[in-house]
Parts: C-alpha cells; structure tokens; sequence
C-alpha cells in the first residue's frame, strides 16, 4: 500500500476518534447548528408539540377520578393510563418494562435511531423548546457565533441574560410537571396554594431538579446524547445492512472522482464528480455536529435535519433531491429494498408474546389485593376445645368503589374469625386497610400441626377476594 493511499484512508477514518464535540485539546467544542427547515422539520413540529401538550397534561387529567399517569415512588402509587397499580402489581411493571425495551430495539432494528430524533424527551425538548428560545434570542448559526466572539458588552449581556432567564423558567416549568407526575398533580395544587413557606423542602427539591434541567440545556445539551445516553452505543449492536437509517447515498454523492463544489459550466458526470457539491450545510444543520457523509456514526440522532437541508440545496443546484434520505446500506450499494429480515420477525413475535401476556394479566388482576400474614413470635393459643392463631392483615382496593362492610370468611374449614376491636372494616377507594384478626378453629378438625386455610374477603355478601395462609396446632391431637 503507497503513502499517499494509507494517509488518504487514514483521513477517512479519523472522525471515528474522535467526537465532535470536543476539540484536539481535549476541550468543549461548542456546536451552533444551523436552524433546520423543511418537509421532515414540520412534521417533527407537529408530533413534538403534541407530546409537550400530552406530557404537560397527562398529570393533570382524570380518568374516573385517578390521575392519568403518576409514578408516586415515595407512597409507592402508580397510576398508568388511569389504572391503579400498587408494589403488589410490580410484575405488571416489569412486563410493561421488557415489552417497551423489545419495542424499541425492534424499532432500532428496522428504522435505526429513529426514537431519539422524534420521541425522545430530551431531543424534543432541546430542539424544540429551548433551541428555538435561544434561535429566537440570539438568531441563528452564524448570529451566534458571532456574539460569542463578541465582548461582554450590553447587547451581549442583554441577550445571554434574556436567554438564561427564560431558560430557568422553563427549567421550573419542566421540574413542576415531573412533580406532578411524582407526588401527584392534586398535592402540588395544593403545595401552590399553601405557598413556599409552608412546603420550603419541596421548594428546595425542585430548585436542585431545576438547576439540573437548567445545566443540561444550557450547558451539557447535546452531550446528553452522544455521552450519557447509552443507546446510541445500543444501536451499533442492533442495526445492521438492512436497517433503514437516515444515509447518505455515497455511491451516487461521490460519483467517480468524489464530491466537488459548483464550477460554472462543467459538465459534472463527464468530470466524474458526484452530486455532493460539498457545501456542508449538512454538518451546520446538524444538533450533534457530525458529517452524515461519513456513514452511520453514534452521534447521529435520525432527526432529519441534514435530509431537509441537502434537499433544499439538491433543489436549488437543479439535482435530484433524497441524496441524503431515509434508506439502507443495501438499497443504496444494492438497491435491494426494505424487507422484513428475520431477525425483525423475531422481535415482533417477541413483543406479540408480551403484549398479550400483558393485556391478559392486566384484565385478569385482582381489583382487590388482600394478604394474611401470621404474627411473627407467635405460636397458637388453646382456647377450650379450640385452637387460636392471631394474624395481621392487609386489604388493598384498586378500584374506583368504597367498600364499606369487608369481613373475613373460612372457605376450606370450619371455624371463626374475628376482628380486633371491630366485626368488619372500611376500605375506601384505591386505598388500603389494615389490621390484626384471630382465627378460632375446633381441635378436632385438624389433622396435623401446620394446615393450610383459605380466607375470603367478603364485602358485604360478596366475595371480593381469597387469600391462603397456615394455621399451626399442636403436634398431638384429642
């Protein structure tokens, strides 16, 4: 291999180490990429703002009195698409869990990073939110290059302060929501309301949750993608030749001798050039900083600005327009298009599997959840003919209704059972009662030291649920 041959692919290669964002002196590259515009943009708007309005209001609605979406982790509630769930339908969590991975990852398989570009918060809010506060502030690409060469002086502090402002409002914004979503829309209503003198830990908690909010998108932004995130080093393992990505079709951009700009009047095939003039508004445009032309790389977030920004350059240099554009390795080197791989037809017998165990689980939970425990260090006391366990109880209502009258009921044996200090119980909706209760069984009736007992719940008339237990006797029997 010649000199000039290696030191040319070694060029090549040389953005694989490093990143774009930081500079040859190890330091912070800033990135100040180029207002995107175009047909992907708009609908990455449109899809954006509808998931802002949802996340902003999905705390706030109510579904048969319940919050739509809460993760209360500290009073362990979870309400999810208005259902009720508690510590006990922790399985259902995790299958929604795995099932939401499985999603993603056949997602990632067939379309690539597709997720971070369109339905990831964190692109979304950037890009959408603070990015266009600070494209409004401070103007565009080369608006803010300028002013950050620009000394400290009134206009620079005039619009660095504007835009720190507004960026910490929102930042509280955001951490409110994430509040609401976390202790519950009504208590931060009513946390409001009673001020910040009376809830100061609260107030000092969303101060840090905002500072962190205000540091990301102020500071960290895209680095959250390329460094934090661990999904885009996930993709390297999940996409192959077949996935659909957004690409750069090389064979036809670099033609026979490579990309070149414009030259009035030359004939580019018979010069053997591509239809890449080499412009590099796809580089500006891009929120990660990286050259798309390089092929698929970890930064690459799918967001389509460098699709938008090439075909309005293809269109205004009178070429074809998609040279950067949704598609293959394949359909571009063998113009082989999209096919169901069955890798993809794995995953998706994998999600099918989960989301029907899912929904199957989901309609067959207990709408009541009771458990009964025995007293932990005690044994069984004599009572005359019969023997006597003491047991601790919870009941736990996952529906809308409140139970007024819940007792408990031997199924499998004869016997009593009473409540300490009442003959039956209250239970509100989505709420929970506990308690201590004895079970009373004849001596006679019990064929060994430790027998397994059913107890229903009953809520009036109607049995609501049943719980199994043991009952311990004495080893010799009358």
């Amino acid at each position: 291999m010649s000199v000039d041959r290696y030191e040319h692919e070694h060029d090549e290669d040389e953005f694989r180490n490093k990143i774009a964002t930081i500079n040859e002196e190890g330091k912070r590259a800033w990135i100040y990429p180029k207002k995107p515009a175009g047909k992907f943009y708009n609908y990455r708007k449109t899809l954006s703002y509808f998931l802002l309005a949802f996340l902003f209001s999905a705390p706030f609605i109510k579904i048969n009195g319940e919050q739509f979406l809460m993760f209360n982790v500290l009073e362990r509630r979870f309400n999810i698409f208005g259902f009720p769930f508690w510590p006990q339908d922790f399985y259902l969590f995790v299958i929604c869990m795995i099932t939401g991975v499985i999603f993603v990852s056949l997602f990632t398989v067939a379309f690539g990073r597709i997720f971070c570009g369109w339905i990831c918060p964190q692109t979304i809010f950037m890009e959408m939110v603070f990015r266009r506060i600070e494209y409004a502030i401070e103007g565009d690409r080369n608006a803010q290059i300028k002013l950050e060469k620009q000394a400290w002086d009134a206009e620079k502090i005039r619009k660095k302060g504007l835009k720190w402002l507004a960026f910490f409002m929102v930042s509280f914004l955001i951490a409110n929501v994430f509040l609401a979503y976390i202790s519950g829309s009504d208590k931060l209503i009513q946390m409001v309301e009673e001020g910040p003198a009376e809830n100061l830990g609260t107030l000092i908690a969303l101060l840090i949750f905002t500072g962190v909010f205000f540091f990301i998108y102020m500071w960290f932004r895209e680095q959250v993608c390329i460094i934090a995130c661990p999904y885009g080093r996930l993709q390297g393992a999940l996409l192959d030749n077949k996935s659909v990505i957004v690409a750069y079709d090389h064979v036809r951009g670099e033609g026979e001798n490579g990309r070149g700009r414009i030259v009035k009047n030359e004939d580019r095939k018979t010069a053997g050039k591509g239809d890449c003039i080499d412009c590099k508004l796809c580089v500006a445009v891009c929120p990660t900083g990286i050259d798309i032309r390089n092929g698929t790389q970890l930064e690459c977030i799918n967001c389509t600005a460098c699709i938008d920004e090439c075909n309005t350059v293809m269109d205004k240099v009178g070429l074809p327009k998609g040279l950067i554009r949704y598609a293959s390795e394949d359909e571009i080197t063998k113009k082989e298009k999209f096919v169901f791989t069955p890798r993809m037809k794995g995953y998706t017998a994998v999600l099918i599997i989960l989301t029907t165990v899912f929904i199957g689980l989901l309609f067959l939970r207990n709408d009541v959840e009771a458990t009964v425990l025995r007293l932990p260090g005690q044994l069984y006391e004599h009572k005359g003919d019969s023997i006597s366990n003491v047991y601790t109880f919870k009941v736990i209502n996952k529906t809308e209704k409140n139970f007024k009258n819940v007792h408990f009921k031997l199924e499998n044996i004869k016997g009593t059972v009473r409540l300490v200090g009442k003959q039956s119980f209250a239970v509100a909706r989505t709420g929970m009662a506990q308690g201590t209760l004895f079970i009373q069984i004849n001596e006679a009736l019990l064929e060994k030291d430790k027998t397994k007992i059913i107890l229903g719940v009953y809520e009036g008339d109607k049995r609501i649920d049943t719980e199994k237990t043991s009952f311990l006797a004495p080893r010799t029997f009358n």
